[in-house]
């Protein structure tokens, strides 16, 4: 079955940097667009980045815009995300998601599986 584990969260300073990681197995993972949301304590989750199958397509939510950059190595069944620029806002559970489909979406209703996140928290 699928399975996607993310890894990679934890406690940065404002301005700072993490750079979560997603290994996904149980489907043919470069035939597949990838995602990563997040859901912070008390809000609905929420679209982070998408990118393509041969990562040629990425698409940001505009409040990460410019900080944060989705890649994935097909050779490693993994999605990665850099974040930089870090702020106390940032502070949420990130998850991976695979679609159902083939291309890339940024509505969550179209993603089936999930991995169970890792918890983000920027503070000083």
């Amino acid at each position: 079955q699928v399975q996607l584990v993310e890894s990679g969260g934890g406690l940065a300073q404002p301005g700072g940097s993490l750079r979560l990681s997603c290994v996904a197995s149980g489907f043919i993972f470069r035939m597949y667009p990838m995602a990563w949301f997040r859901q912070a304590p008390g809000k609905e989750r929420e679209f982070v980045s998408t990118i393509s199958r041969r990562g040629d397509i990425v698409d940001y939510a505009d409040f990460v815009k410019g900080r944060f950059t989705i890649s994935r190595d097909n050779s490693k069944n993994t999605v990665y995300l850099q974040m930089n620029s870090l702020q106390p806002s940032d502070r949420a559970l990130y998850y991976c998601a695979k679609p159902r489909g083939l291309f890339t979406t940024t509505n969550s209703e179209e993603y089936d599986d999930w991995g169970q996140g890792t918890q983000v928290t920027v503070s000083s």
